[in-house]
């Protein structure tokens, strides 16, 4: 089921920092076509690969009023008040890194920023099976807040040429403007370029397989993205008075998205691992998703062996997790200790689905050791900044000497001209 290390942990870091890379390589072959095709032939390209892909039953790509509506009598109303209860939340938390336009004024000097929320932006969401209503939430609800003028949604639709009700009554929940019915490379193609139908955006965001990850990196320019995402990965710090249940419980929530996906414990205890492995073989039998959890934590599951909770830090700041839990006592004692983490949690009763579903921090997050530069989808990345300054004739004409040697010194002699013109020099 999951192996006890250690000895040879420098070896399992490697294999787990490189599983992202085991993909096929002929994927950016495939997905350079689709983006040309769509480019050049728009609306028509996309219906095509919809049908080859997806669904023959699309001939309208936008989904109506009426579709959403028909959404909301296919769920229940516990799932709409609990994604009313965690929209809530989310925005609640995401208010706090808004950030405020600034001016300063003095002698004769006007200098400040502008923020502004980005146009248009577009929020990938995968559909079928791995239709994930959260993710929705995550993120629209933070463009929203940085106030972006429209948000557009992509999703591949079923066979039927529907989309997956949850979705579309998270979306509506959302605050989203516009949806479609296309996902794969397709959708990112029409959202970097804009087809007769679908509005081009200035910034894709969203989570995908490797066809939608690959299609976003090669657009990155032409529009801007969030993140490249890898596979889920979530490490547990915990010493011997961990609850093993509970601790098994949260390696296999991460087990589940992926057979890549990484689930780690390091503890300072080699009883406690011997029990978690236990309880992991004991609770995957009444999981749904058995098959793709054992076949993740045979392949990159772990429970690393350490001498103390420093070198349990040492070995996660190393690994940089999308998710780290530390399961300890007193785990706001080790916080700052954390140096490279996507979300940090914190205790016995913060488990890592908290943050996936309801707390509030959003649970788009770096992966595959970027935690290391890369921080978690924020309002920071749907707004623009603008600098502005105002000089009058006699301010500048204080500081005319230093910007003339400066200009000149570099051999940029019409940047100095531009100066001496306004003083006759």
């Amino acid at each position: 089921m999951i192996n006890i290390i250690q000895d040879n942990i420098n070896e399992y870091i490697q294999i787990i920092k490189n599983r992202a890379n085991t993909v096929q390589s002929d994927v950016s072959i495939v997905v350079e076509k689709i983006l040309k095709d769509i480019k050049v032939n728009g609306d028509n390209a996309v219906l095509n690969y919809t049908k080859k892909f997806d669904s023959q039953n699309i001939t309208n790509l936008k989904v109506s009023k009426e579709e959403i509506k028909n959404a909301y009598t296919k769920v229940d109303d516990e799932f709409v008040n609990a994604l009313k209860l965690a929209k809530e939340n989310i925005k609640s938390y995401h208010k706090k890194q808004v950030q405020n336009s600034y001016i300063t004024t003095k002698n004769e000097i006007v200098m400040g920023q502008v923020i502004r929320g980005l146009e248009t932006v577009g929020i990938y969401v995968p559909g079928g099976t791995a239709a994930y209503p959260s993710s929705v939430l995550m993120n629209a609800i933070p463009a929203s807040v940085a106030k972006v003028d429209k948000l557009v949604m992509v999703t591949p639709p079923l066979e039927d040429g529907s989309i997956n009700a949850n979705i579309l009554v998270a979306a509506d929940i959302a605050g989203v403007d516009e949806i479609y019915k296309v996902g794969g490379a397709q959708a990112v193609a029409a959202l970097a370029y804009g087809t007769e139908s679908i509005p081009k955006v200035d910034k894709i965001v969203g989570p995908g397989n490797i066809y939608v990850a690959t299609a976003k990196k090669m657009v990155f320019g032409n529009v801007d993205i969030d993140m490249i995402a890898g596979p889920s990965e979530i490490l547990i710090i915990s010493d011997k008075n961990g609850n093993e249940k509970y601790i098994a419980a949260d390696l296999m929530s991460q087990a589940e998205h992926d057979i890549l996906a990484s689930s780690i414990l390091v503890t300072t205890s080699m009883d406690l691992a011997k029990k978690v492995k236990s309880e992991l073989k004991n609770q995957v039998q009444y999981l749904s998703r058995k098959e793709i959890i054992e076949k993740s934590l045979n392949n990159f599951g772990a429970i690393i062996v350490v001498e103390n909770i420093d070198e349990a830090i040492k070995i996660a700041n190393i690994i940089a997790p999308e998710h780290l839990e530390l399961m300890i006592n007193e785990p706001f004692i080790y916080l700052n200790e954390i140096k490279n983490a996507g979300s940090i949690f914190l205790g016995y009763y913060s488990p890592e689905p908290l943050g996936d579903y309801f707390a509030g921090p959003n649970h788009v997050l770096p992966t595959s050791g970027t935690a290391k530069f890369f921080s978690p989808l924020s309002v920071d990345d749907f707004i623009k900044k603008s600098s502005y300054l105002y000089y009058s004739k006699n301010a500048l004409n204080k500081v005319k000497e230093p910007i003339i040697k400066l200009a000149d010194t570099e051999g940029l002699t019409a940047h100095a001209n531009s100066i001496k013109v306004r003083f006759d020099l």
